[in-house]
């Protein structure tokens, strides 16, 4: 990360997430973030909150996030611009994966 800051990839990169119209993160959650992946994700957000949609498909609930996302303070500015003003749709069921498994 310390070369793609110093060479102006990393600030190319934000600003084209940035400006996507929409952006989906799929599997969010699967780990913890570390505290450069937190702050990466906290700037993305921030500059793409209110301006552009975002899509977030989490096996873990919201209420996870948060844990998830470490640092309390970050977790709660990014969970602020993220689902306060967001429709969330949660699903039940028997995941597709194995539905389709099953009839192979």
């Amino acid at each position: 990360m310390k070369t793609a800051k110093a060479d102006g990839s990393y600030l190319k990169e934000i600003n084209r997430l940035e400006k996507q119209d929409l952006l989906i993160l799929d599997d969010f959650g699967l780990k913890t973030l570390d505290s450069a992946n937190r702050h990466i994700f906290m700037e993305i957000i921030e500059d793409r909150h209110g301006k552009r949609s975002t899509i977030i498909a989490s096996q873990p609930s919201t209420e996870a996030w948060h844990q998830i996302i470490g640092e309390q303070t970050i977790a709660d500015a990014i969970l602020d611009r993220l689902v306060h003003s967001a429709h969330r749709i949660n699903l039940k069921g028997e995941s597709m994966r194995k539905k389709l498994k099953k009839n192979h």
